[in-house]
């Protein structure tokens, strides 16, 4: 049962989603600018067409598995365009448990804190009520980690497989699992192969259906369509530019394809860090830096890809050794160069100024300059962890 403490954590968590649920609703009714994300229309106007007995993708830049937009037919059936959003908050708060479920802490207060980092996160709170489907894969994603780490490796798998359906990036995930399963003490090769044939089955499966339904277009928009991708507006990349002018001509772009290069090299090569230190914990921080790398050095960068990293950021800090003065000094040149980013695509989205060059520009390279600084201390960090953890083991 939940203590009196969990459980005002969670009445809280929900009242405040509750209150910026309503909220949107009037901003969405009163206000030119809305509350609702564009992209929930999207999935709204696809899960008509599905409600219909027709393609989800009959909807111009419907560019998901088909399953989102399965998830919305209630809001036809009911006749009430916010219900898909409740959907999506009770994914948010059910990934909430699951990191109150996943984090090792003595202090309970301690434990609460850094669970609130995400429940009590404005962030994370507004990109669900908005209309947002991250919280799903997120829950799916923690949901699997919570099976890895009771060892129930076939149903890990599986779910681990609905995630990299739902999103290709948790595939990710599979070389630091792999890592984490492969150099455990005992039934590792057995472990491994009964996770990694799950996951294949799930994933398999999963396309193998959508494919029968719908034929080669949801290949071609769920994820061929995210190998070439060019996103010019809302986006912090440091690709930016090349993306934008590329995207003037008609072929597939090749820098967008070249893109991907630099990100697997860093993405791939902190995975290593698992075998510094070989615990359940250590894995979940490994996992919080790649997801933090992929995201830097992502093509496309927008502000809800930050919720991908935010679901591990608990577990990270609950072993830093990173001092509060640096940490401090981290999260203000995050938010600062973030801001002067969001102050250049304002100018450019709601005053129609040409600040490409060299506002936009130079703020994307200053905000991913910042973004490798922080994870060269996020991997400093997880080093320094390792060898105080093996120096104890020997003493």
């Amino acid at each position: 049962m939940l203590d009196l403490e969990t459980a005002g954590l969670f009445v809280l968590a929900l009242a405040l989603r509750i209150g910026f649920f309503l909220y949107g609703i009037y901003q969405d009714e009163h206000f030119d600018v809305k509350y609702t994300d564009v992209d929930y229309f999207v999935f709204h106007d696809a899960a008509n067409y599905v409600f219909e007995g027709l393609s989800p993708y009959l909807r111009d830049t419907y560019r998901y598995t088909p399953l989102l937009s399965w998830l919305l037919v209630p809001n036809h059936q009911l006749n009430w365009v916010h219900f898909g959003k409740m959907i999506f908050v009770l994914f948010d708060l059910l990934t909430g448990i699951l990191i109150l479920a996943l984090l090792e802490t003595r202090s309970k207060r301690k434990r609460l804190a850094l669970g609130s980092l995400w429940l009590l996160n404005f962030m994370v709170i507004t990109i669900s009520t908005r209309g947002n489907a991250e919280s799903v894969l997120c829950f799916f994603i923690l949901f699997s980690l919570y099976c890895l780490r009771h060892k129930w490796y076939v149903v890990s798998g599986l779910i681990l497989g609905i995630a990299i359906h739902l999103k290709i990036y948790p595939i990710i995930y599979s070389a630091p699992v792999a890592t984490y399963i492969f150099f455990q003490q005992k039934g590792g090769i057995s472990a491994l192969l009964k996770i990694g044939a799950a996951t294949m089955v799930s994933l398999g499966s999963s396309c193998y259906w959508m494919y029968r339904i719908y034929g080669y277009e949801f290949l071609e928009h769920a994820y061929f369509y995210h190998m070439y991708r060019t996103d010019h507006r809302h986006n912090f990349s440091i690709f930016h530019m090349l993306l934008y002018f590329e995207s003037a001509f008609s072929a597939k772009s090749l820098g967008a394809q070249l893109a991907f290069l630099p990100q697997a090299i860093v993405t791939m090569g902190v995975v290593p860090l698992v075998l510094r230190d070989q615990s359940f914990q250590n894995l979940l921080s490994v996992l919080f830096v790649q997801t933090y790398a992929f995201v830097t050095f992502n093509k496309v960068c927008t502000s809800q890809y930050f919720i991908w990293y935010l679901i591990f950021l608990p577990f990270y800090l609950a072993r830093t050794k990173i001092s509060k003065t640096r940490g401090l000094l981290m999260a203000t040149a995050w938010i600062v160069t973030q801001a002067l980013w969001l102050s250049q695509g304002y100018l450019l989205e709601f005053q129609g100024r040409n600040v490409f060059f060299p506002g936009l520009f130079f703020s994307s390279v200053l905000f991913f300059l910042t973004n490798v600084w922080i994870l060269g201390q996020f991997i400093q960090d997880l080093n320094q962890r390792a060898s105080d953890t093996n120096e104890k083991k020997l003493k």
